[in-house]
């Protein structure tokens, strides 16, 4: 009789290998939002898009079908379909079913797409995972003299190979035609939003004047056309006329600045396009794209748009003696009443997740400002009435945050706290702004405190790893000086999940967690994780906590002609790969530079750790909060995760979920 396998037998055929699209079946939500099918339909109109960003396309036609499918159509190059010189396989099949491949990965000199969407490598492929059925037609001559060419796939699985036949004559030239069947078993709802569908259409018209945008229902026979010949300005005039009741301030500020072949850190080509709008009441309008990806959670570029501004309005009230006393503007004063559509152009971007939300790439923050502030500061100047009309505007804003923060003061006032002696305050008792860093190590927090901005920023000094507080009573808590010194510091006492905790003493918005990125940084984020979620539950739930992300990576650039040397930083290898693919757009050759991997924040000096980790505008800060399975499911892994006495049940979920990470030792 053969003796059955344990279940929890770890040997090499527990190891599973996920090959080609099974990655993306096993886990959509990876790669793709899964509300609706609308972001995979997205990934094929932005591949069109990127044909008309680079001059080849013209026209652009989305068609909702009667059986559910989606068409889209561009007049472009069309896809490669040759055999693909290393892999010997048609080209256009290459791209429709692996995940790190496509055009955009070519960023030499004369490479398909300088600028594109993103170099996750995932995009429609994982429109072709997630459908029942995808449909090609690609428009262009081959080797063979034929120019038109077709292949199916389902549930991302070649069925009807490459054809190729003379082209018809039908008046097309070139282009692509994918058709797709979204299996709605991998998402909540198989119905796609027509309003968000429209917007995305309507904002690809905006960003590509001249480009003919349509959606068409076959089932109704109805039709909607988007073309923009005036681009930005009067996408937000007509945007601000419907959802404002507001006029606005001055006139619309618009303007657009691309790098040359001589810009010094920066690609040929980078850049950004504005349109801007301060309006005293009325709805804000704010909409962003990087390379024509809609970026609806903003990022570094909208950062570098806020620092142009608020750099030009600043100086500009300076210079006219302008700011009554007692008064300081910040960012915010600026960009609180402020309407825009912000078009970067980067190369290589990077960014937050596979879904392109927000944009992370770090020299955008740089890239937009040092485009934007200079020509607002001249026009201001040349404008002096409107550059008044603004200036009281953004000094009233600081007047009204300056009163609320007086009563915050108020009400703090009466409760006196004994704060640690290793704490390094901050300057500003202004919750909305101010945040504290919980730091792993003296050396650490020394380049912290003096990396730091000390108008807003604290920094509290960890030694050693923090206790281990599952299973601790809250009456023994401050037995530990550690945990005694961050309740004090942050002013708010232990307390139980569904308890309610006086917040009013809270003197950080943020309470971010400072730890190396080695696996030693991962365990004190786990121990501190654990502190809040078992005794502090509310700061989670009210999302105070976060979690700061070091780089792991620098990059040492040789100077080269007018350029100095460039210490340049990435916080994975997937930003790595960005930085190396600039310095070889700039004409630097393979092996030239030098890349570091950082063993501790303790390497870094305050400079650095200020431009990579602290600094609001470059950082990568993780907010923590509690995800869809909500407390009791939470609860119930820290335990097994933290409990003294669940070794066996870790063991098991080791064995269980092992073939699941990347493990970077």
């Amino acid at each position: 009789m053969a003796t059955k396998k344990p279940v929890s037998d770890y040997s090499e055929s527990s190891i599973r290998v996920l090959k080609g699209l099974e990655p993306v079946k096993q886990r959509p939500g990876m790669y793709t939002r899964t509300e609706n099918p609308l972001h995979i339909i997205q990934e094929v109109i932005d591949n069109a898009s990127d044909e008309a960003l680079g001059g080849h396309c013209k026209n652009i036609i989305v068609t909702q079908n009667a059986d559910g499918s989606i068409t889209v159509e561009d007049d472009g190059r069309g896809i490669p379909v040759g055999l693909h010189p290393e892999e010997n396989v048609p080209t256009v099949e290459i791209v429709f079913t692996r995940l790190h491949a496509g055009g955009k990965f070519d960023k030499g000199s004369g490479g398909a797409y300088a600028f594109s969407g993103g170099l996750h490598g995932v995009g429609v492929s994982v429109t072709n995972a997630l459908s029942k059925r995808l449909e090609i037609s690609v428009w262009r001559k081959d080797d063979n003299g034929n120019g038109f060419h077709q292949l199916a796939f389902e549930h991302g699985d070649l069925v009807e190979p490459l054809s190729s036949a003379p082209a018809p004559r039908d008046g097309k030239k070139s282009g692509t035609r994918v058709t797709a069947w979204p299996d709605a078993k991998y998402f909540d709802s198989p119905l796609i939003s027509q309003v968000e569908l429209q917007r995305l259409l309507r904002s690809k018209a905006v960003l590509l004047p001249g480009v003919t945008v349509t959606l068409a229902n076959a089932k109704t026979g109805d039709s909607q056309t988007w073309k923009y010949d005036e681009g930005l300005r009067g996408y937000l005039t007509e945007a601000l006329a419907q959802s404002s009741d507001g006029e606005t301030l001055i006139p619309l500020f618009e303007g657009a600045q691309f790098a040359g072949p001589d810009a010094e850190g920066f690609a040929e080509g980078e850049g950004a396009a504005w349109v801007v709008a301060w309006t005293e009441t009325g709805a804000i309008v704010r909409e962003s794209y990087v390379n024509l990806i809609p970026t609806p959670n903003g990022g570094t570029h909208e950062s570098g748009l806020r620092d142009g501004l608020f750099g030009a309005v600043k100086n500009f009230v300076e210079m006219h003696s302008l700011l009554p006393k007692g008064v300081k503007l910040l960012p915010e004063d600026v960009f609180a009443r402020v309407s825009f559509v912000l078009s970067a152009k980067v190369l290589d971007p990077q960014f937050q997740g596979q879904i392109k939300e927000r944009l992370n790439s770090r020299d955008a923050v740089r890239l937009v400002s040092t485009f934007v502030k200079p020509p607002l500061e001249l026009w201001l100047n040349q404008h002096i009435d409107y550059g008044k009309k603004l200036a009281e505007l953004v000094i009233k804003q600081a007047q009204s945050r300056l009163r609320s923060l007086q009563k915050v003061e108020k009400k703090k006032s009466s409760g006196v706290a004994v704060l640690p002696g290793k704490l390094t305050d901050c300057e500003s008792s202004d919750v909305h702004r101010t945040e504290i860093f919980l730091v792993e190590g003296d050396s650490a927090g020394g380049s912290a405190k003096m990396g730091r901005d000390k108008e807003f920023q604290a920094i509290l000094p960890l030694r050693g790893k923090v206790l281990n507080s599952w299973e601790t009573d809250k009456d023994r808590l401050f037995a530990n000086n550690e945990i005694h010194d961050i309740s004090v510091a942050i002013g708010v006492d232990p307390h139980g999940f569904g308890d309610s905790p006086d917040l009013s003493g809270l003197r950080y918005g943020k309470i971010c967690i400072l730890s190396d990125a080695d696996v030693d940084g991962s365990h004190i984020q786990v121990l501190l994780l654990t502190l809040f979620f078992r005794h502090f539950p509310a700061l989670i739930q009210k999302g105070h906590i976060c979690i700061a992300r070091p780089p792991l990576f620098r990059v040492d650039a040789p100077a080269r002609g007018k350029k100095p040397i460039q210490k340049l930083y990435a916080l994975d290898e997937g930003e790595l790969i960005a930085i190396e693919d600039k310095l070889r757009k700039d004409g630097l050759k393979d092996g030239s530079w030098a890349i570091s991997r950082f063993k501790g924040l303790g390497e870094m000096n305050a400079e650095q750790l200020w431009e990579t980790t602290m600094n609001p505008d470059t950082r990568r800060l993780l907010p923590v909060k509690l995800g869809r399975t909500g407390h009791n499911a939470s609860s119930a892994r820290f335990n097994m995760l933290m409990g003294k006495g669940e070794a066996a049940a870790r063991r098991a979920w080791i064995e269980e979920h092992g073939n699941e990470v990347e493990a970077d030792i």
